[in-house]
């Protein structure tokens, strides 16, 4: 449906429509991220736009003149991934203005997270609205929208308790390695990435009682850094693969474009293991460990969509509270609307 007049948008691919493999071809490198911003600003209709690009999903919020708009914003993004336009709108999802708000409120206060009630997407998506605004894409539609859901999503978090229980790959993943190695007290970790997400995980860990901690990152400064604030040791990032054999727990979040860790080397570490097993995780997108170490021997490889399902446990235990939450979500979302609708009309 066409409709006149600018309209608030909201176009992309989660979790919910689209499996692990695909989301690797979604997702915006970050050396790529900045400069498609500064592209798709210059479409010809496109007044205000703001890029959300996690492990789980890629959504372009925005405010467009028209529905023309939007499909050339579509089409711009599978030129830039190299992807088929046919292919892309099988996943894709779209929702303009109300639906456009009351996603992103779910978005924001995990809602409508794989892992339900999370509490890394809040700071991602205030990230996103940062990078937009600091790109000057964002404008007086986007700006008050974005902000008002930041508001919405804490009140979510305040008063439901859909935030409550391991929901985050960090605690998952250590309740995972404690039913393969027990106590953690000996066991030896490796981190690969010192961003947001690995210092989380090593962090989950040394709480849980990991003393023999390592770090390594591709800028080994990072590495020393964060090692350093845990009473961590420090490797380079060449010497990951040499050294696999020595660490009985491996937790890989790089933003590499590719894998970092094949199943040739897997392999050749298992064997000077000696049968001992090794327990992989992979927190990257795209994927960090070659898929296939899965099928090795005494090899225990979880990824995003693993641990996703791991927590449907949790989840059932929350459930009751979705309801509460969802109300608030709908009148928050109904009170914003009244205030733009004039300025983005089209309610869908």
């Amino acid at each position: 449906m066409n409709t006149p007049g600018p309209m608030l948008f909201v176009v992309g691919a989660n979790h919910h429509t689209t499996p692990l493999e695909w989301r690797e071809k979604l997702a915006l490198g970050p050396d790529i991220l900045p400069t498609f911003r500064q592209t798709i600003s210059r479409l010809e209709g496109l007044r205000e736009c703001a890029i959300l690009n996690t492990c789980n999903r890629v959504e372009i919020y925005g405010v467009a003149e028209s529905a023309t708009t939007i499909d050339a914003l579509v089409s711009a993004f599978c030129h830039q991934q190299g992807i088929a336009r046919a292919d892309f709108d099988r996943v894709r999802a779209t929702a303009r203005a109300d639906a456009a708000i009351r996603h992103l409120v779910k978005v924001s206060s995990g809602l409508d997270s794989q892992m339900l009630g999370e509490n890394e997407i809040f700071g991602q998506v205030k990230d996103a609205y940062r990078a937009a605004q600091t790109a000057h894409t964002t404008g007086p539609v986007l700006n008050r929208v974005f902000q008002k859901a930041f508001q919405a999503a804490k009140y979510v978090r305040t008063h439901t308790a859909i935030s409550e229980g391991q929901i985050s790959t960090a605690n998952v993943s250590v309740e995972l390695a404690q039913t393969i190695f027990g106590d953690l007290g000996d066991a030896r970790v490796l981190f690969v990435g010192a961003g947001e997400i690995g210092e989380k995980t090593a962090r989950a860990f040394q709480n849980r009682g990991a003393r023999h901690l390592t770090v390594a990152s591709r800028t080994m400064e990072r590495a020393m850094t964060l090692a350093t604030s845990m009473g961590a040791s420090a490797l380079p990032f060449d010497q990951v693969e040499a050294q696999l054999a020595d660490f009985d727990i491996v937790a890989c979040a790089t933003a590499a474009p590719g894998a970092i860790l094949s199943h040739a080397v897997i392999k050749r570490a298992m064997r000077a293991r000696q049968a001992a097993p090794l327990f992989l995780i992979d927190l990257a997108l795209p994927r960090d460990i070659a898929p296939e170490a899965a099928e090795i021997e005494n090899v225990y490889l979880y990824n995003l969509d693993d641990l996703a399902k791991i927590t449907e446990e949790n989840r059932l235990a929350r459930v009751a509270e979705v309801d509460k939450a969802e109300t608030i979500v709908r009148e928050r979302t109904e009170s914003l609307w009244e205030t733009i609708a004039l300025h983005v009309p089209g309610r869908e």
